[in-house]
């Protein structure tokens, strides 16, 4: 469609808080339409891979749609690709994830310059990985969110901190711990606090009590080969919310066969077989 808009990196400024910078995709014809925003995952980006594809795919359809960085991601206002800030990494946490959602739903569910594209009593979330726990704890709290999409996502957070081992320990005694990333072989730092905003707030931060309370419609979407996410956690998450659809992608995995940078123009077809199933479920 020629004449789709699409506003990139744009900056959602917030007093005495880092900034978010967002992304908004739609096909403009003075009619509302229904808000899906996206949620990235851990060592993600609103730019990474095919999500501009995914973006302008759901615009096509007749969607409002949103993605953006989350605050501490590790990307900047400058520079929102990668991770030129280690430091901010390390000091996000999944309360902070939260918060930032919660900027960005009321953001857009306030701002008077797209109500005439935009139905703000629509609005629904997609989350990949880690993205997934947060959108479903969100959309359990919040009641402006009508639905909820995992794509890939986790079920527990905190099985990940793998508590007694001696990575874990090591960490605690010396406040600070490295993830590589495969990509840009950067040694991602993690501080303590991490852990410590995890056990302050761990009832909140429970994915599997968000889903049981959860008495919104919601769409678990998973491959069957995920080599970082195993099936087996979206079988979980259908085991807590009974009322939760799940789709598995059989020979998908983690991307759904996409990858950083996508070059081509179209997406990888078990991407665009996620995008058609979410779709389906929004629309109905």
């Amino acid at each position: 469609m020629t004449n789709m808009k699409v506003l990139t990196n744009n900056i959602l400024e917030r007093n005495g808080k880092k900034p978010i910078v967002y992304d908004v995709y739609f096909t403009p014809n003075h009619s509302p339409k229904p808000i899906v925003i996206f949620c990235h995952g851990y060592k993600g980006f609103k730019d990474w891979g095919a999500w501009h594809l995914v973006a302008k795919a759901f615009a096509e359809a007749g969607f409002f749609f949103v993605k953006f960085n989350f605050s501490h991601n590790g990307g900047t206002v400058e520079d929102p690709i990668d991770f030129p800030d280690l430091e901010a990494f390390a000091q996000n946490n999944y309360s902070k994830e939260l918060e930032d959602l919660e900027a960005v739903i009321n953001f857009i569910a306030t701002t008077k310059r797209f109500h005439e594209e935009a139905a703000v009593d629509t609005i629904s979330l997609i989350g990949h990985s880690r993205g997934g726990g947060i959108v479903l704890i969100k959309a359990e709290e919040n009641k402006l969110v009508k639905k909820v999409v995992t794509w890939a996502g986790v079920s527990d957070y905190k099985t990940r901190f793998q508590e007694g081992s001696e990575s874990f320990e090591n960490w605690k005694k010396t406040g600070r711990t490295y993830v590589e990333n495969g990509r840009t072989k950067q040694q991602m730092p993690h501080d303590w606090q991490f852990f410590e905003d995890f056990k302050q707030n761990e009832e909140r931060l429970s994915i599997k009590r968000a889903l049981e309370s959860l008495e919104k419609p919601c769409l678990i979407v998973h491959g069957s080969e995920d080599e970082t996410v195993a099936v087996e956690e979206a079988k979980k998450m259908k085991l807590w919310n009974n009322n939760a659809s799940l789709k598995i992608i059989e020979g998908a995995n983690h991307v759904f066969g996409s990858m950083h940078p996508w070059r081509e123009n179209a997406l990888p077809s078990n991407v665009e077989h996620v995008v058609s199933e979410t779709i389906l479920f929004l629309r109905n």
